[in-house]
């Protein structure tokens, strides 16, 4: 009886033992899936509230109007649309010192972004000049159709991504004027031994016809026609170039041929990139594409505005086309040089062939909408 008695006991010990042991057991996986669960949400929390400060170094000065407005409210909507979790620090050209150099700094991770123009490095990467505007090319609106939904942006990650880059379109100026000359210009002979400042695929061809084609930092332009370093120079047109001050000292002003839609350049370094997370990278991209169409309509309203002022409060201003021998001779140029670039490079010639066969598919349209209209009104 006393030997019955003893076992129930120590079974029922055993039981209390393991019914105790399973209690801690559960109490410890219960603290020890809570302490993860909290882990995670901890984790979650400080990836949702990590800071990234970004820094962009720009071709421009400081304040530099429109092109600087640009860099600014892009990094504005970036911010708020962000809640405070992506920052862009933005240089100027004044405290980096290097105007045409952007493309280095990015590319080396000296700056996480830039914001320039394209065509600045073809002297590094030829093939960066014909994402900016080509002469005789595509007008803004069929430009950015041509990136967006032509192929452009497939053909501009091809040219720069070998390079640890990533660009997008960054800002349109409009039509570009011809530029601003000391002298008229009535033959081809009178571009023989003129220095210019013109960049990308337009200096070429005017090389071709016997000038002398350079650029020169904005910073720079108006000192060196002045003191007549350079015959002539273009820069945008009336948007900037009033405030530039060329009016002053330049007295023919000509209409354009050689940028009909030029866009400027967000540029990113790809680790940088690569580091952000999802919802910043789409938040950078919207923020970017923004930014520059608002780029874009404030250049056509300041540009309205400016030619008044020419107008009306600088009669002495001489606004000029190009004769009919001149305008020929570049474009039969423009056509040789582009055909010995496709010939030499096959990127070059895959993308020659997406921008012309756009510009044949848009360009009908673009005539019987906007050309057809705006000659309707001109013989009111």
């Amino acid at each position: 009886m006393e030997q019955k008695v003893t076992g129930k006991l120590l079974n029922l010990t055993k039981d209390v033992n393991m019914s105790l042991i399973r209690q801690s057991l559960k109490r410890v996986l219960k603290g020890t899936a809570m302490a993860a669960a909290l882990a995670v949400a901890a984790t979650s929390v400080n990836a949702a509230e990590k800071v990234y400060r970004l820094k962009l170094a720009e071709t421009w000065g400081p304040n530099f109007p429109i092109f600087g407005d640009a860099t600014k409210n892009m990094a504005k909507m970036a911010e708020e649309m962000s809640n405070g979790r992506l920052q862009i620090r933005i240089d100027s050209a004044n405290k980096h010192k290097a105007p045409l150099g952007v493309f280095d700094m990015v590319k080396s991770g000296q700056y996480d972004m830039g914001h320039s123009a394209s065509y600045y490095w073809k002297g590094k990467v030829p093939n960066t000049l014909y994402f900016t505007s080509m002469p005789f090319g595509m007008l803004p609106t069929e430009q950015y159709a041509w990136f967006y939904y032509g192929g452009g942006m497939e053909l501009m990650e091809k040219v720069y991504s070998p390079h640890n880059l990533m660009s997008f379109p960054g800002g349109n100026t409009d039509t570009q004027m011809g530029g601003w000359f000391q002298k008229e210009i009535n033959s081809v002979d009178d571009l023989k031994g003129l220095k210019m400042r013109i960049p990308g695929f337009a200096g070429e061809i005017l090389a071709e016809l016997g000038a002398k084609p350079t650029n020169i930092a904005p910073g720079e332009l108006y000192t060196s026609l002045e003191r007549r370093t350079i015959d002539a120079l273009e820069w945008v047109g009336p948007s900037l170039d009033l405030r530039m001050g060329f009016h002053k000292i330049a007295p023919y002003y000509y209409t354009g041929w050689h940028e009909p839609g030029t866009e400027l350049q967000f540029l990113i370094n790809k680790r940088t990139w690569n580091r952000l997370p999802d919802d910043l990278k789409a938040i950078l991209q919207v923020a970017m594409k923004t930014a520059a169409y608002d780029m874009y309509t404030q250049s056509k309203h300041e540009s309205g505005k400016n030619w008044a002022s020419i107008k009306s409060e600088y009669p002495n201003v001489q606004v000029k086309n190009f004769p009919a021998e001149v305008m020929t001779a570049l474009r039969e140029a423009n056509e040789r040089l582009l055909k010995e670039h496709a010939d030499k490079d096959e990127m070059a010639k895959e993308i020659q062939a997406s921008q012309a066969a756009y510009i044949e598919q848009v360009r009908p349209w673009s005539d019987i909408s906007h050309r057809a209209y705006l000659n309707s009104q001109a013989q009111q």
